[in-house]
């Protein structure tokens, strides 16, 4: 869902550099052969997580939620000669479309997949810091991800959560469960001193968190 106004999101859209054909290869085909394509994270938010990492050019970054592999390119565009980027993603039905994916563009061989639970992945590996975490997976499990690898993250160090306005619904009345959750989420960060924060109104709402 955008929050934005349509015509304002298609101004942003034709005024921001244009989508790599290999993205507009796997945004098309997630659309046409993936369930749930809109938790694909598109051309603008994709271009907003590309600047991202190459504004801090992280040497390690951290992806939960790996979905069709989008934003994982998108991310891997900012590391470091040397780097690389872990990406977690718990359907093993998707490892097959991910690889292709991957090969398609030059930074593959930064990608290392990982098929599995998300925590029972996290909690492997080693004590090496994180530069960049990009948190994207199941909505009920954000503010567990965050306590996991909060101290996984080097001081200065970037975290990213995706769909923190939840459609709109974290601001107004709505009180199902995962609507609560991510209310739970925002505030909990909101309040945490180790952290500075601040949520941007791309697409379904974008957490930006920076470690102390």
């Amino acid at each position: 869902m955008e929050i934005l106004p349509e015509d304002l999101q298609l101004y942003l859209d034709t005024h921001i550099d244009a989508e790599p054909e290999a993205l507009q290869k796997i945004n098309r085909d997630t659309y046409l052969k993936v369930l749930k394509p809109h938790m694909l994270s598109g051309h603008y938010q994709g271009r907003l997580l590309s600047m991202l990492s190459k504004m801090i050019s992280p040497k390690r970054i951290l992806e939960i939620g790996t979905f069709t592999g989008y934003a994982t390119i998108c991310l891997a565009e900012g590391l470091t000669e040397d780097g690389f980027i872990d990406t977690i993603e718990v359907n093993p039905e998707l490892e097959e479309t991910l690889r292709g994916n991957f090969s398609l563009t030059n930074v593959e061989k930064k990608i290392r997949l990982h098929i599995g639970p998300a925590a029972a992945v996290i909690a492997d590996f080693d004590d090496q810091p994180f530069d960049l975490v990009f948190i994207d997976a199941d909505k009920k499990n954000n503010l567990l991800y965050f306590d996991l690898i909060l101290e996984k993250v080097r001081p200065g160090g970037l975290i990213i959560i995706d769909n923190v306005l939840w459609k709109g619904k974290v601001y107004g009345d709505a009180s199902d469960t995962d609507t609560k959750l991510i209310r739970e989420l925002n505030d909990s960060i909101a309040a945490n001193p180790q952290v500075e924060k601040l949520i941007l109104p791309v697409r379904d709402g974008v957490l930006l968190i920076r470690k102390r």
